[in-house]
């Protein structure tokens, strides 16, 4: 018997399927970004108003253009066999949707170990997409920058 976690019995019926719509966006984007393709993700952030954190770098992306020549960077080079997308969590206020998880992954560049945390926004196309995005390190302390290859 499966146990459904506390927060996602208050969920209503919309509120279980947009969760698994959103989470199914993610992996999807997940799926191609570790084959190599940044499309998935390119398409994901919102255009209209984006912002994203990560670990490696020191300040934050303050909109799509910027991102946009980070995936133009990182576009063919970035590859995994498997990921392991742990924990997703969807939490809800109006038209937007709060997704938090955690990723591992060994790829050719990295080994990959971040708590994500993306904030979903329906748009005036009614689409969800990615608002603000932040890739942080788990427990930083214990990693090893230095066999880290320079992904751009």
């Amino acid at each position: 018997m499966t146990t459904v976690p506390d927060y996602e019995a208050n969920y209503t019926p919309e509120q279980k399927q947009l969760a698994e719509h959103l989470i199914g966006l993610e992996k999807s984007a997940l799926d191609k970004w570790f084959n190599g393709d940044v499309s998935g993700y390119r398409e994901l952030w919102s255009r209209r108003s984006f912002t994203y954190f990560d670990g490696a770098h020191l300040e934050r992306v303050e909109d799509h253009e910027t991102i946009d020549a980070f995936l133009d960077g990182v576009n063919g080079k970035l590859h995994a066999d498997a990921y392991d997308f742990r924990s997703p969590r969807v939490q809800f206020g109006g038209d937007t949707a709060l997704l938090t998880y955690q990723l591992y992954a060994d790829t050719n560049l990295i080994d990959m170990k971040y708590n994500c945390i993306e904030l979903y926004q329906k748009e005036e196309d009614s689409q969800w997409r990615i608002i603000h995005s932040t890739w942080s390190f788990i427990r930083p302390m214990d990693m090893d920058f230095g066999s880290a290859e320079t992904v751009v």
